[in-house]
């Protein structure tokens, strides 16, 4: 009975006249259904099995066991099936499909442009600083006491944002560093942003930690070089003269004082300690051994203002208490007037040295850009105007080096996304309107929730075609913006200094119109894309509630 089945199977002819469910309807469908030659089909069976479609318990394809008819009979019903759709099949065996190139292909495809993009962001230290030489210089007088074993000067450095003073910093710093291991003296530089480490809890625990690492780091290798030493001695290829001890017990003692001090180093936890605890062990860590270490203390006025200057008044006045290491500070700030709140004690001790740093003007600026550019680009891909005008657009920000960078990078990112070659001025000025809307963006979007409302009512009244918003308007749809989402409503005159305070952040356009004897009132406009800001304020989960609120500026004519 088998062997019947299985020649019938093998029997294309045979075949043709079973009923078969999927046989029958491709014969429906097109009456034009050629006989499938034998020949084809066996050669469709041998190229399949050539591609290693063979049985899976590794028996020899060859054989007719009934399965190689199956396969037979399977590809003669999808052969029938297709051509009865009308699609011819010229080949007996199928070309495999090339991959289709994917979304990163078509990406990469392009030319790029950049040769390091690295060396165009803000965290990048370059090996020159131009029109730097002077600060240079005068931190390097300042900190070379250090490679002599001395306590360097306490260093405060001003000036505005992108004028080049952590770049200079850590410039110096490096050399400090790279140096001391040239003369072999103890001296490292220990960088804190204190925007991001902002109390005296997590200053003293970063830096304990960076202590504890490093002089764990020194034991274990200590102790490696001490433990090969008295295993020559166990094995008698040196002797207890060569070894700098005493006697065999005396290094015993420093091995197993090593072993003690390195179970005594516990890292400080990023909360949950008295700060006297961390101070202290802030303490014995950093004068374990002798060095000189240089805190660089960055955005200095931020730790002022979130946490006093308890933190600088402790570290000023450490150094009367070490017997091993010696401390000194260096604070960068962009405000002038930081010290105007320290304790006289603090500030006369900390502002032994003050260096202040200009704002880059526009020359400098293109000195700065083409330094960089240099490395950054790959060559011929910048337009002669390219530097000169983002030099120019950073000048007008205060001699911003920081912008002027963001600028030349961003103005290259848009020029890859269009697959061109070069960079020119249109990328530049398109670069400039798009940092300008990441700016609103992310002012907007830290607004407190209030300051958000008084601005959503701005945009509701604009949206409406109201011109010439006055302060009266703004608060009658601010009002029901509240009770719309149950939030306390201000005084007028607190939302009066709400629009004040975004007038100074450039999201509103305020000026104070005198209305005759009716008084003086605040009109205002929009100074940021409407609907970019919309977008922005809508996102935050409390203002998404309100979406729908416009028919609230109906209010201004019932309420006047």
């Amino acid at each position: 009975m088998t062997n019947t089945d299985s020649n019938t199977d093998a029997d294309p002819s045979a075949r043709d006249d079973r009923p078969r469910d999927d046989d029958t309807v491709g014969r429906r469908e097109a009456d034009d259904v050629e006989e499938v030659d034998e020949s084809e089909v066996t050669e469709d069976v041998e190229g399949i099995d050539e591609q290693g479609l063979t049985a899976d318990d590794g028996s020899d394809p060859t054989v007719d066991d009934g399965s190689a008819t199956t396969v037979a009979a399977d590809v003669t019903d999808v052969e029938a099936g297709v051509e009865a759709d009308g699609v011819a099949d010229d080949t007996s065996e199928a070309e495999p499909d090339e991959a289709s190139p994917g979304l990163f292909d078509d990406l990469l495809s392009g030319e790029p442009i950049f040769e390091n993009k690295e060396v165009l962001r803000p965290s990048y230290t370059p090996r020159r600083l131009p029109h730097r030489e002077e600060q240079i210089n005068n931190m390097a007088t300042i900190l070379v006491t250090a490679l002599r074993g001395d306590t360097p000067s306490n260093i405060l450095i001003y000036g505005k944002t992108g004028t080049g003073k952590t770049a200079s910093a850590k410039f110096v710093s490096d050399e400090l560093e790279t140096t001391s291991q040239k003369y072999e003296v103890p001296c490292e530089v220990q960088y804190i942003n204190c925007e991001v480490t902002d109390t005296q809890y997590r200053v003293l625990a970063q830096l304990a930690n960076k202590f504890i690492d490093e002089n764990v780091t020194y034991i274990e290798s200590e102790l490696e070089r001490l433990e090969d030493t008295r295993a020559a001695l166990d094995e008698e290829t040196t002797t207890v003269e060569e070894t700098g001890f005493d006697s065999e017990e005396a290094l015993d003692e420093r091995i197993e004082d090593l072993d003690a001090d390195r179970e005594e180093f516990e890292p400080v936890p990023m909360t949950g300690w008295p700060t006297d605890r961390v101070y202290s062990t802030f303490f014995e860590a950093v004068d374990y051994r002798e060095r000189v270490v240089v805190i660089m203390l960055d955005e200095i006025d931020k730790l002022v203002e979130k946490s006093g200057d308890d933190t600088l008044y402790n570290l000023s006045r450490m150094n009367s208490e070490l017997d091993n290491s010696r401390v000194s500070i260096m604070g960068i700030s962009n405000d002038l007037k930081f010290t105007d709140f320290l304790d006289p004690r603090v500030k006369s001790s900390l502002g032994e040295e003050e260096i202040v740093f200009p704002p880059y003007d526009a020359t400098q600026l293109r000195d700065i850009l083409q330094h960089r550019s240099d490395i950054a680009f790959k060559e011929d891909t910048l337009s002669e105007d390219v530097i000169p005008l983002c030099a120019a657009f950073a000048a007008q920000e205060h001699g911003d080096a920081r912008r002027a960078l963001d600028l030349l990078r961003t103005a290259g990112e848009l020029a890859e996304r269009d697959r061109t070659e070069t960079i020119h001025e249109a990328h530049v000025r398109r670069a400039q309107e798009k940092i300008e809307l990441d700016r609103v963006v992310e002012v907007v979007r830290t607004l407190p929730t209030q300051s958000k409302l008084v601005l959503y009512a701005v945009i509701l009244l604009e949206e409406n075609g109201v011109h010439n918003i006055n302060t009266g308007e703004v608060f009658n749809i601010y009002k029901r913006l509240c009770n719309e989402i149950d939030m306390d409503v201000l005084t007028q005159r607190r939302v009066t200094d709400l629009i004040s305070e975004l007038d100074m952040l450039g999201i509103v356009n305020a000026v104070v119109v005198s209305k005759g004897r009716y008084g003086r009132t605040k009109e205002m406009s929009l100074s940021v894309p409407l609907d970019e800001t919309k977008s922005v304020l809508l996102a935050d989960s409390r203002l998404g509630e309100v979406e729908d609120a416009q028919p609230f500026v109906q209010a201004r004519f019932d309420d006047s």
